[in-house]
């Protein structure tokens, strides 16, 4: 299994942060790599319970993947289960995924995504291409 740990800092304070990366208003702003649409989606992540999105692209191409929240804790963290689905709707492989928002010391705001339990370095290469074009589109919302 590979992990995968992700760290941006932001100028937004951490209760700004973790509402962006908890609420689902604030979630389908920034959810996805760039160029995506989630036309479908279940994305609340400031309580625990199951989670589901669909990503699309300009292609028509659509990417469904499910989890449950596990663990809130505002305003410092959330995780939750990550698995992709087939072409079949069969869900795959499940993964973890962490966020972590913690003060940087000066008003700002320090956020990590670890997503540990890949399967291995192409699956990690792959949701670090994801996860940082997501992080992109966060970085404009929350600066």
């Amino acid at each position: 299994m590979t992990d995968l740990t992700l760290e941006r800092t932001f100028a937004a304070d951490p209760k700004t942060v973790f509402d962006f990366v908890t609420k689902t208003e604030n979630l389908l702003k920034w959810w996805g790599p760039e160029g995506m649409t989630v036309p479908e989606h279940e994305l609340d992540f400031s309580k625990p319970g199951p989670w589901s999105s669909v990503m699309a692209n300009a292609e028509g191409g659509r990417y469904k993947v499910t989890g449950e929240v596990l663990a809130v804790d505002p305003p410092n963290s959330v995780e939750f289960s990550w698995a992709w689905h087939d072409e079949a709707d069969v869900r795959g492989h499940e993964s973890l995924v962490r966020f972590e928002v913690k003060s940087d010391g000066s008003n700002g705001t320090h956020f990590s995504v670890i997503h540990a339990g890949l399967t291995d370095e192409e699956s990690a290469e792959n949701h670090n291409q994801g996860w940082t074009s997501a992080l992109r589109k966060l970085e404009r919302l929350a600066a």
